[in-house]
């Protein structure tokens, strides 16, 4: 893993899928010309509430307005991956969405989560595989995608560029032994 050396500002005219695809662009595209012969991804994770893009809250009272707005509401949560190829000139790039819907948490409970460290490097201020799953009623789509990499999209992503996937991604997907995983109903 590689800190990608790219602007990571929002743009305003940007949907929220083409900001978090623009941003794992941006992100691969920075550190490519590094690696001339190898794979590069970049990927992005941020939350689309209705049209508004949520992003990494600066602070704890900011992780706890996004919170309160989350709260017992339904949202997006759009992962962007771009994969660069140099030497062949390849690249792939799509959005996985997952739906999650957040119960109905409690003022108490929104103030020690958000008082927490852990919604601090989070997009939407929440982590599903941490203790942000108590938060959580329902997710819909891609766990992975939704913690910030899907695998088995970037497994095919590998394969179409020529790159040899040796585990078995399908595997995974059914032990789903990854920290909360198996929380979520299939």
């Amino acid at each position: 893993m590689v800190p990608p050396e790219a602007n990571e500002k929002s743009e305003p005219q940007w949907s929220p899928s083409e900001e978090a695809l623009g941003l794992a662009q941006r992100k691969a595209a920075s550190i490519a010309n590094r690696f001339p012969t190898g794979v590069v991804l970049g990927s992005d994770t941020l939350i689309n509430l209705n049209g508004q893009k949520i992003g990494k809250p600066e602070n704890k009272t900011a992780a706890g307005r996004i919170l309160s707005d989350l709260r017992g509401r339904t949202h997006e949560v759009l992962t962007g991956v771009a994969m660069l190829h140099s030497a062949s000139g390849k690249s792939i790039e799509w959005i996985e969405a997952v739906k999650v819907t957040m119960r109905y948490f409690s003022d108490a409970e929104l103030e020690a989560y958000a008082s927490s460290e852990e919604p601090l490097d989070k997009a939407g201020a929440y982590s599903l595989q941490g203790k942000g799953r108590s938060l959580i009623e329902r997710l819909e789509g891609d766990y992975l995608a939704a913690v910030g990499l899907p695998l088995k999209a970037v497994a095919n992503g590998l394969r179409s560029l020529g790159v040899p996937v040796t585990v078995d991604v399908d595997k995974l997907y059914e032990e789903r032994d990854f920290l909360n995983w198996r929380t979520f109903p299939c």
